[in-house]
Parts: C-alpha cells; structure tokens; sequence
C-alpha cells in the first residue's frame, strides 16, 4: 500500500511530535519540547512538518519528517538547517531531499542564495544528503569546522562540521516530487508514538 505524505508549515501543536520524532533519530540531538515548540512557531515559515495523509498511520506513527531551519539574521541570503529528521516507517522515499527542496521553494527563502548545516563526521546519511542536495542544485559544496569537539563542546561533543552550498537560485530548483512511502500491515500496528529501533537522521535512497 502507498500512502501520500503532506510537506507543510509546522505549528505550534506540533511540538510534542518533533521532540519525539527527534528522539526516534540519534544521532541527532535532543532538544527540550520547549525548543520545538518555538521552532514550529516562531520559525514555521523556514520549516517544514512531513504528515502522512492516512489518519491512523499518522496516528501509530507521529510525524513523517521534520526541518527545522532559520534565515542567519545577518545574512538574509543564507539558509541554516539545523535537524533533518524522518520517521522510519517513511524512509526509503527520498522524504529527506523532498524536504529540503520544498523549503527552498518557499517565499520566506526567496532571496536565499546559499544553504549552511553542519554535521559531525560520522553522519554519514546527512553527508550524503547534502551532497546530493548540492548536485540537485548545480552548487559547489564547501566544508570547515564550525565548533570544535575540544574549543567549543569540551569534549564532550564531535566536532560540527560547516557544511556550505551554493551559490544557486532557488526559482531554478526542481520542485520536489510527490511524497509517498509503501506501508504494509505492520507498520501500523505499532503503538502510538512508538518509534522504531532503526531510526535514522535522514532518509536517503
């Protein structure tokens, strides 16, 4: 069976879905619900909050995916993504790119010419991601630290690489496809809100 996937404008109430979808995806870190709250409110136009349309998937399963991202207050050409997360019961349906390129189409990143993340060097999937994000738009892809494991976390963090992209237009950007994901029986079984073992930061085909 597919089941279709709705990309919109977070709000507020989805809040709680992100802290616990974030929980389902190390390695990402966890931010209060309080931070999600704001993210969803506050920062809802540079945003996005993946629905599955079947009301009882939705139900068992949370939120499809979420971005949560700011234009640099100084910067109004550059685009910060700070998390990518996809629920696993929507992985393998490339949700993660879909994402991304329908926030770039939004009309808050109109004057958006260049994308910053960062990732740590062991998360492969979001490496992978970006770089596919960079071929996606014809854009150079450019990396450095952008707070250290010792100067800036203690040690007690890895090291968060700066991940840069562009310069590219957004109107030139490839409008993302249809969100779909193939579910069976099983994946609907579970119990509200409960994540899967497997959860990964990103889905990648």
């Amino acid at each position: 069976m597919v089941e279709a996937i709705e990309l919109r404008l977070p709000v507020a109430t989805d809040g709680k879905p992100v802290f616990e979808l974030v929980n389902a995806c190390p390695p990402l870190d966890v931010n209060s619900m309080y931070c999600n709250l704001l993210q969803c409110d506050h920062f809802a136009a540079t945003s996005v909050a993946a629905e599955f349309k079947d009301s009882q998937l939705a139900t068992d399963s949370g939120l499809a995916g979420f971005i949560s991202g700011y234009v640099i207050p100084d910067r109004p050409d550059t685009l910060f993504v700070w998390q990518v997360a996809v629920n696993p019961a929507a992985r393998g349906c490339g949700l993660a790119l879909s994402m991304l390129k329908h926030l770039l189409k939004r009309p808050a990143c109109k004057q958006v010419t260049h994308l910053e993340t960062s990732i740590t060097p062991d998360n492969q999937a979001s490496w992978a991601l970006f770089r596919k994000l960079a071929r996606e738009c014809s854009a150079s892809i450019n990396e450095s630290v952008m707070f250290d494991r010792d100067s800036h976390f203690g040690g007690a963090h890895d090291t968060e690489s700066l991940v840069r992209i562009g310069p590219f237009q957004t109107a030139a950007i490839s409008a993302p496809a249809p969100a779909t994901v193939a579910t069976s029986p099983a994946a609907t079984s579970a119990a509200p809100n409960t994540p899967a073992k497997d959860a990964a930061s990103v889905s990648i085909d």
